[in-house]
C-alpha cells in the first residue's frame, strides 16, 4: 500500500543558512579567483599575455585587487617578465601542474567517459549540445579539450555531430552511440548494491535525508516527506514520458535527476544556473530550483559569492568537509598547494620587510630623524607601505591576508 501524497505546490519550506556548507564555498574563493586568472593566460596564443592586457580583464575575472597585486601575493602561479612590457606566462610550478593534470585525466579516462555517457543517457534525446557540455566541463572534471582527448577514444559511446568550432560555441551535438545497462545505474542504486554485498539483502533504493542540527520541519512537511519517501524510487535513466508533471512520481524523478547530476560532479555541488542550461534535455521545469528548498534534507542552496550553488548534503560532513571524494579532486588540491607555496613565500618576504622597516624606524627615532616609508616597486600597483600596514593589521587580528 502506497500512502497518498499531498499536493507538492502547496508545500513551503523556509530557507535556512548552513554556516558549515557556506564556509566550504568561502574557502574556495581564492582558488576560483586564481583559476580564472590563470585560464586567461592559458587560453592566450602561446600561453603568453601582456600584463597590461591581463590587467584590463580584472573585472571579468572578478578579482578583488589589481592583477599585479594578486600575482605578487601568489608568485608561483604565473611568471612575469621584466619591464618595459611585462608578459605573463605559466610558472615552472604551473607548467608541472598542467603535465600532472594531463596524466591524471588520461589515467581516469574510463571514469570521465562513463560520466559523460551518463549525462547523455539522462537526456531525453540521448544527446547534448557541445556548447552546454563545455560550459559545465570543469564541474564534471572533464578536460578542456575533451572533444579531442576523450571523445575520440570512445567511439563505442560517443558520436560528434556538426562542427563545434574552436571554442565549442557552434551548434554541434554529442550523441550517445550505444546504451550501456551497466552505466544506467544511479549513485543511489549503486549504493543499494554495495549494501547488498555487505549484508546480503538489497535495501530499497532511496534518498538519504540529512537535516542539519537545529533544523525542524513543520508537522505537515514531515508527514509529506515521510509519505514521499515511501514512493518507489524512479531512476533518472528510466523512461518516464508517461508521468504527469504534477504527480509525486514526477517529483521523485526530478529529485533523482538532480541528485544524480550532483553525484557526477567533482565536488558534489554546482551553480544552479549551470544546471539550468540542461532544462530542455533533462526535461526540467523552469521552476526546478524550487525542489532544492522543498527537500532541505537532501540539498542545500548557498547564496555565497553572489550566485546560487546547490550542494548535496550527504557528500559533506557536519564541518562542511567533502567526504565523498572524487578522484579528480586531486587537481584542485594540487593547484591550491601551488598557491599556498607562493603565498607562504610572499608572507615571509613581507615579514622580512616589515622587520627591516621597524628597525629603520627605531634607528631613526634614536637619531631623531624621519624615515620615508614609501617604497616604490616599479610598475606594480600600490606600495610596500600599504603591504606592511596590511600585514601588521591582519597579524594583530590573527588572520591571513588574501
Amino acid at each position: 500500500f502506497i500512502p497518498p501524497v499531498r499536493c507538492i505546490s502547496s508545500l513551503k519550506v523556509p530557507w535556512r543558512r548552513d554556516a558549515a556548507l557556506d564556509a566550504s564555498i568561502d574557502r574556495d574563493r581564492r582558488f576560483h579567483q586564481a583559476s580564472r586568472l590563470v585560464r586567461e593566460v592559458l587560453l592566450s596564443p602561446g600561453r603568453r599575455l601582456l600584463l597590461r592586457y591581463l590587467s584590463k580583464r580584472r573585472q571579468r575575472i572578478r578579482l578583488p585587487v589589481h592583477v599585479a597585486t594578486f600575482l605578487r601575493r601568489y608568485p608561483t602561479l604565473l611568471s612575469v617578465s621584466p619591464p618595459p612590457d611585462p608578459v605573463a606566462s605559466p610558472s615552472p610550478q604551473l607548467a608541472s601542474f598542467l603535465e600532472f593534470a594531463s596524466r591524471l585525466q588520461a589515467t581516469h579516462s574510463p571514469l570521465l567517459a562513463s560520466r559523460l555517457a551518463k549525462l547523455l543517457m539522462m537526456s531525453s534525446t540521448r544527446a547534448l549540445p557541445v556548447a552546454k557540455i563545455a560550459a559545465a566541463k570543469r564541474v564534471f572534471g572533464l578536460p578542456d579539450d575533451f572533444l579531442v582527448s576523450l571523445v575520440p577514444r570512445h567511439p563505442d559511446l560517443f558520436r560528434l555531430v556538426g562542427v563545434p568550432g574552436p571554442d565549442a560555441s557552434g551548434d554541434a551535438f554529442l550523441e550517445l552511440t550505444s546504451w550501456d545497462d551497466r552505466l544506467a545505474k544511479s549513485a543511489i542504486e549503486l549504493r543499494a548494491d554495495r549494501e547488498a554485498d555487505v549484508v546480503g539483502i538489497r535495501p530499497r533504493p532511496n534518498f538519504t535525508v540529512k537535516l542539519p542540527k537545529g533544523f525542524y520541519l513543520k508537522k505537515e512537511m514531515r508527514e509529506w516527506v515521510r509519505d514521499w519517501l515511501e514512493l518507489p524510487y524512479v531512476s533518472p535513466y528510466a523512461d518516464t514520458f508517461g508521468l504527469h508533471p504534477a504527480s509525486p512520481e514526477a517529483e521523485k524523478r526530478l529529485i533523482g535527476v538532480l541528485h544524480e547530476v550532483l553525484s557526477l560532479s567533482v565536488e558534489r555541488r554546482m551553480a544552479v544556473p549551470i544546471i539550468g542550461k540542461f532544462c530542455d534535455e533533462f526535461r526540467l521545469s523552469n521552476a526546478f530550483s524550487n525542489a532544492f528548498t522543498r527537500h532541505p534534507g537532501i540539498f542545500y542552496v548557498s547564496l555565497k559569492g553572489g550566485i546560487k550553488t546547490v550542494i548535496l548534503r550527504e557528500a559533506y560532513d557536519e564541518n562542511g568537509e567533502l567526504v565523498d571524494r572524487d578522484p579528480m579532486i586531486e587537481l584542485k588540491e594540487r593547484f591550491v598547494a601551488i598557491m599556498d607555496e607562493g603565498h607562504k613565500k610572499y608572507l615571509e618576504e613581507l615579514r622580512r620587510r616589515n622587520e627591516m622597516l621597524q628597525k629603520e624606524r627605531a634607528n631613526a627615532i634614536h637619531r631623531g630623524a624621519k624615515v620615508d616609508t614609501n617604497i616604490e616597486e616599479g610598475d606594480m600597483e600600490g606600495s610596500e607601505e600599504d603591504e606592511v600596514y596590511d600585514y601588521a593589521q591582519v597579524e594583530s587580528e590573527g588572520r591571513e591576508p588574501l
